[in-house]
């Protein structure tokens, strides 16, 4: 197969499924007898990267894979095609995920011990259904209460190959309309790939175990205000 042919196939692979594909996914597209090896399958990905440069989209690894997606810059205009107003997370989601994705593994009473409110299990419900946060193992504690981790769908949501690449805490501070009151101060990036999200502490943020707001860059093949 020549090389303008994979590129092509690959291309049209990741605009057409609208997810994360990994190397082995794209290899698998072909015939045994022609299948390209992996190093030829990252030469024509490389290649789909550098071909996008000056365009309006841009071809990112996530946690899980390759996927065409919609440059952050031209997300407003492009946000434009959903004119629902789009959701936003509450102040106690956002706090509660910046525990978990910076200290995990971590329980449900470590997080009330740093927020000073209790948890809302609606929140966390919430998360551990869209795939965000899941239990990954126990305290070994009396009661032995839950460890909650991101999990991958996680990484891939925000455009992250790893937890490594998660925004300094500073950065993250300034996200949005709210002030995050945590102290998270010498808290390491964790190296563990596995987890889920928070939850709330009012009836108040209860309702916004619905609420989300949009995560940075819009996969291509299925632009969506809150990918």
């Amino acid at each position: 197969m020549n090389d303008p042919q994979l590129k092509n196939v690959i291309e049209a692979a990741l605009l057409a499924c609208g997810r994360s594909l990994s190397v082995t996914e794209l290899a698998e597209l072909f015939e045994e007898s022609a299948r390209p090896d992996k190093d030829e399958i990252r030469a024509a990905l490389e290649t789909l990267g550098e071909e996008y440069a000056s365009r309006g989209i841009e071809l990112k690894e996530t946690a899980t894979g390759f996927r065409v997606q919609v440059r952050r810059e031209l997300a407003p205009e492009i946000s434009r095609l959903w004119p629902e107003r789009p959701p936003r997370y509450s102040r106690a989601l956002l706090e509660t995920l910046a525990l978990i994705a910076y200290r995990q593994p971590i329980t449900r009473g470590e997080i009330e011990q740093v927020r000073g409110v209790a948890v809302n299990p609606n929140i966390v419900k919430t998360l551990l259904e869209r795939g965000w946060i899941r239990i990954v193992g126990q305290r070994d504690v009396p009661g032995r209460p839950e460890l909650l981790g991101t999990t991958r769908e996680f990484l891939d949501y925000f455009g992250l190959k790893s937890l490594q690449e998660l925004p300094p805490l500073a950065e993250l501070k300034a996200m949005g309309d709210i002030n995050l009151q945590l102290d998270l101060s010498g808290v390491p990036t964790p190296a563990q790939e596995s987890a889920y999200l928070p939850e709330a502490d009012s009836e108040e943020e209860e309702q916004a175990s619905d609420d989300s707001q949009g995560a940075p860059g819009l996969v291509a093949s299925h632009v969506d205000p809150q990918d």
